[in-house]
């Protein structure tokens, strides 16, 4: 799943015509880097929420057909924050049984990870050799957030410790995870990865590339010419 259903606030006033997925850097929109890493990775099946200007990104993405994916679309009538808009799309996300895990990405975010290192743990989950309810990816802290968010301590992200870390906007999870979530109502992810944490069913990895919060267009015109350079 791609998380694209947020305002933007912060990008304006770039965002008042265009949703923020849409965006370019180096030639491209920021969602279509995630659709062709996550086809790279061998990931066929795409749910994109949205909310701010959703028909924008329908009409600009289509069906996925030329990422090479297959694209649903989990509109929203009112911002479901990201714990709201998961769950809301749980339908799209999971078999009937809802042991079947899943990998959701911040639309606003560049990473280089190759995502074909999470499914090793996907597996693990499916098969109940990880008992977690998430799996988490934590990248160095950017300037704009040095306090980081939460810490690593082997494969277990905690809430305390001496080296926190930044949550990258990457992480895999079971629907279990969101059975407190009311329908409809807006929710945020964090207290339930908190209480994930304290109940030790967090894990987590450390990824030390390229990765690119791109929350303010200052930080998007970096990220341009950062990729142009790249290019040439």
């Amino acid at each position: 799943m791609i998380l694209a259903a947020g305002r933007g606030e912060r990008m304006r006033p770039l965002t008042d015509a265009v949703p923020k997925p849409l965006l370019k850097a180096g030639g491209h929109a920021l969602i279509e880097y995630q659709l062709r890493s996550l086809a790279r990775a061998g990931f066929s099946d795409i749910v994109i929420n949205h909310a701010y200007l959703g028909e924008m990104i329908e009409n600009a993405l289509g069906n996925g057909e030329r990422y090479g994916v297959n694209i649903r679309y989990s509109p929203e009538k009112i911002v479901l924050e990201t714990a709201g808009g998961i769950a809301n799309a749980l339908p799209l996300l999971t078999n009937q049984s809802s042991d079947l895990p899943f990998l959701v990405i911040n639309a606003d975010i560049y990473c280089a990870m190759d995502y074909a290192l999470l499914l090793p743990e996907m597996d693990a989950m499916q098969s109940s050799t990880n008992q977690g309810l998430a799996h988490l990816v934590l990248v160095s802290n950017p300037p704009h957030h040095s306090e980081g968010d939460f810490a690593l301590h082997g494969d277990q992200v905690t809430l305390t410790g001496n080296h926190k870390l930044t949550f990258s906007g990457i992480g895999i999870y079971r629907s279990q995870l969101f059975d407190t979530v009311k329908p409809g109502l807006p929710v945020k992810l964090a207290p339930l990865l908190r209480q994930g944490m304290q109940e030790k069913k967090v894990s987590g990895e450390f990824f030390s590339g390229q990765w690119v919060d791109v929350g303010t267009p200052e930080r998007l015109e970096l990220l341009d010419q950062q990729l142009k350079c790249q290019s040439e």
